[in-house]
């Protein structure tokens, strides 16, 4: 039995797959791709199909939708005209009071309150802003909710890559094993040797175990957010390759600032203060009230007098008072926009800062896969070589397979943390990158800047 050839064939591994048509997730829950079936690709089909999902099931989603229907609700519940108020009494006089049937003993009377000094149309103002700020934060939930999904996905990839790496690893291990067995019945090795390859293999297996259970939780984590079973099983799904590179510029800065759905959840906000200081700035006129009353005679049922009233209260007294509820509003609205200001320049932080990490993760996945990864591998065939003819050591041989094992687990993880920040500049900030072949992109390639469109 020739296994040297097979021990070579697994050194030479490779580290990824090519690129694939972009395809839906099925209808869920999706059943676990069979072992050897083609992964499914991560793409931004993917992700919206996830997203429309929990649009319908994410009970988040759902209560945000309820607070805009309560909010459009309640500026139709806004009145122009009050309830019109009625009034009836009757008169009980003593011998020295008037005369009833002369003056009348039952009186009744009708007031109606008007819409005066624009104080409805600032209610309904009010009540139409409260309505923005609920489908702005409605709009930041949904955000939230797809930059999640997003960042669930790719972990979900990274256990599944991980996992396949690991089996590999764990072959190699396991056909160690038997030529070292082989190798020690012969007397060209020592039982050291065969022993730590057992250790080798045992360990493998235990990694191999829990990387499956990583990936039951990942799973679990998803299912989570589409409000479905958490046990529910996953197809297999496949990392991107290494995305390009991108630059802070300020057309990138422009357009964040701009779809970031937390600005427009604060700009909603300044304009819901803006309208109730205009609607508190009106309450200092007065109310002014229109009325009708009649008085009649019980004992025949005969009117004796009516007449028109006008009514209205006299806030000049407390006007300082009115003042002060103005002011506290206007301090209000100048609070809110500082936060809006403070806030764009907490984004224009951040997102130097992501920009940066993602430079970071792109630069550490492209050293491995060129360079570290490559190099590994030629030391480990070196290694194997010596050791098969007993000029090198069994210990050099693993520790160059542990570089080669930590090598492609790396770079899997850059990739992951690179798409995963690469998914908050997209679904946080609103913006599109321009979709790039990278796999042959050389690795010194300079950065440009992306292709920036408003995200709706």
């Amino acid at each position: 039995m020739r296994i040297v050839p097979l021990v070579f064939s697994l050194l030479a591994l490779p580290l990824s797959g090519g690129a694939a048509a972009e395809v839906g997730l099925p209808a869920p829950p999706p059943r676990a791709a069979p072992r050897g079936a083609q992964p499914l690709p991560i793409t931004a089909a993917l992700i919206e199909q996830l997203v429309r999902e929990a649009g319908t099931n994410n009970p988040a989603l759902l209560a945000a939708a309820e607070r805009v229907q309560a909010a459009r609700q309640q500026t139709a519940g806004v009145r122009s005209w009050e309830d019109p108020m009625f009034t009836l009494g009757y008169a009980v006089t003593s011998s020295r009071g008037f005369k009833s049937s002369e003056e009348g003993d039952l009186a009744y009377g009708l007031e109606q309150k008007l819409p005066l000094w624009g104080k409805p149309r600032s209610a309904r103002q009010v009540a139409e802003a409260e309505v923005a700020v609920a489908g702005a934060n409605a709009d930041f939930k949904r955000r939230q909710i797809r930059g999640l999904i997003a960042r669930a996905v790719y972990p979900l990839a990274l256990s599944e890559r991980v996992a396949a790496i690991l089996r590999e690893d764990l072959e190699w291990s396991e056909t160690m094993v038997e030529l070292t067995l082989q190798r020690y019945r012969l007397g060209t090795v020592l039982q050291s040797d065969w022993l730590r390859m057992q250790n080798e293999r045992a360990k493998r297996t235990e990694q191999l175990r829990t990387e499956l259970l990583q990936r039951d939780q990942d799973g679990a984590a998803l299912n989570r957010l589409l409000r479905r079973d958490l046990r529910s099983p996953w197809p297999s799904l496949r990392l991107p390759e290494v995305a390009p590179p991108i630059a802070y510029t300020p057309a990138l800065v422009a357009v964040a600032l701009q779809n970031d759905a937390r600005v427009a959840v604060l700009r909603s906000e300044i304009a819901q203060a803006t309208a109730q200081a205009e609607l508190v700035r009106r309450q200092r006129y007065p109310d002014v009230s229109v009325g009708l009353e009649g008085r009649q005679y019980s004992g025949d049922a005969g009117l004796r007098s009516g007449f028109f009233t006008v009514k209205m209260n006299l806030p000049w007294g407390n006007a300082e008072k009115y003042r002060a509820d103005h002011r506290r509003e206007q301090s209000r609205v100048q609070a809110a926009e500082l936060e809006l200001a403070d806030y764009e320049l907490t984004v224009r932080e951040e997102l130097h800062h992501l920009v940066q990490r993602i430079d970071t993760a792109r630069r550490q996945a492209v050293l491995y896969r060129d360079q570290i990864i490559p190099r590994a591998e030629q030391a480990i065939t070196a290694a194997y070589a010596a050791w098969e003819t007993q000029r090198g050591m069994i210990n050099d041989m693993l520790e160059l397979r542990r570089q080669v094992l930590e090598g492609r687990l790396l770079f899997a993880r850059a990739v992951t943390e690179q798409h995963q920040l690469l998914s908050e500049l997209i679904y946080y900030y609103g913006v599109e990158l321009r979709p790039v072949a990278v796999a042959s992109a050389p690795a010194a390639a300079a950065p440009v800047p992306p292709t920036v469109t408003r995200h709706h």
